[in-house]
């Protein structure tokens, strides 16, 4: 999963980006400080995979990951190559969802690139430009159907349907909000259009807000109001209690939190939203050579899921073993979930759930 940052300068992208990946790019109080997209890779945090380890002490451990980009800040204009313009919107689209960060504190010690702090005309800006980019994108597809509908007449559908949906554009509708049949989402997806992106609204608060209680925070309500338009979760984060974070250890952490009112960190409960908005899950291998978790979408059967560890797994796919996270746990090992029968046979058409313990059998 590769996960896009992107928001205005100064909106605490970097900062976050630092938090939960430790990567270390720069961060400082002027636009443009991001020159190149960092790229950091994250584990997944999943305490089943860390009872596993603890279970089986193996001499692998390998968690889910997601990358995360750090694309540098947009500014109005940068469709028609304001600031570090097009070559940013060309970072986003080689991601999977994008996380917009928006202000969502005050502060005059931070400079903000439009002079105030205002989340509406913030998502808006950026929403915007990466419109003005999909259009530009849209009107070239719609010139070469065109062409194709002269040669070929059932071209015409899919001409009327770019046609619709560069209307919805120009009124400033993201290509996401536009309701379409299964053949047409076919046609959207083979656009690469920025605002079809799955996008989770990032709340950058103070720390301020968290301890006060987030429901008296006129800005968090805005974001929210906006990000329901769009069917978007919002994850409120302070980027800079993130940061502090990193650094405790895990006993300092969960009292950091405590201390907050939070029972996740910011890191955690973002990975779960991505999660959630791209239809992920995670099943889990497990033994004395390797405990890992492999991610993979809602709805996957038995034998795609094993083709995740290796095509072979899946091309001679028999049967999987399977047992469910707290069976394996209440047991307290493999061979005595066994001896309940708790371990399952599944066939092909078995559709695998969040947090299944498996072993593949194949043969080729």
């Amino acid at each position: 999963m590769k996960l896009g940052i992107v928001g205005l300068p100064n909106v605490g992208k970097s900062t976050l980006f630092n938090a939960i990946t430790n990567a270390g790019a720069q961060s400082a109080n002027y636009p443009f400080c991001t020159i190149e997209p960092n790229v950091g890779v994250v584990a997944v945090p999943d305490k089943r995979l860390d009872a596993l380890n603890e279970m089986y002490q193996p001499n692998k451990f390998t968690p889910a990951t997601v990358e995360f980009v750090d694309i540098a800040g947009l500014v109005r204009g940068a469709s028609k190559g304001e600031g570090l313009g097009n070559k940013f919107l060309s970072n986003i689209r080689e991601v999977d969802a994008v996380v917009h960060v928006v202000r969502c504190f005050e502060g005059g010690d931070v400079i903000h690139v439009e002079g105030s702090v205002d989340p509406a005309r913030d998502i808006e800006t950026i929403d915007l430009e990466l419109i003005l980019s999909d259009l530009e994108v849209l009107e070239r597809r719609i010139d070469r159907t065109r062409k194709s509908l002269k040669a070929d007449k059932r071209f015409q559908g899919e001409l009327d349907f770019y046609e619709r949906l560069q209307k919805a554009l120009e009124a400033g509708q993201s290509a996401r909000s536009v309701a379409c049949s299964e053949e047409e989402a076919q046609w959207m997806a083979s656009v690469s259009l920025l605002t079809n992106k799955p996008i989770i609204f990032v709340a950058n608060m103070s720390e301020g807000d968290f301890k006060t209680g987030l429901e008296h925070s006129a800005h968090l309500a805005t974001v929210r109001q906006y990000a329901e338009k769009e069917h978007a979760a919002v994850v409120p984060i302070c980027a800079e209690t993130e940061a502090e974070i990193a650094s405790l250890e895990p006993e300092e952490k969960e009292l950091f939190l405590s201390d907050l009112g939070l029972e996740q960190s910011g890191l955690d409960r973002l990975i779960t939203a991505c999660y959630d908005l791209l239809g992920l899950m995670s099943f889990l291998t497990a033994g004395k050579d390797e405990v890992r978790a492999w991610t993979i979408q809602k709805g996957t059967r038995a034998p795609q899921a094993a083709g995740k560890i290796h095509t072979d797994f899946e091309r001679g796919f028999i049967r999987a073993e399977v047992v469910s996270f707290d069976e394996l746990m209440a047991c307290g090992s493999m061979n005595a979930a066994r001896e309940k029968g708790l371990v399952r046979s599944e066939g092909k058409e078995y559709v695998m759930q969040d947090g299944d313990i498996v072993l593949f059998r194949f043969n080729v």
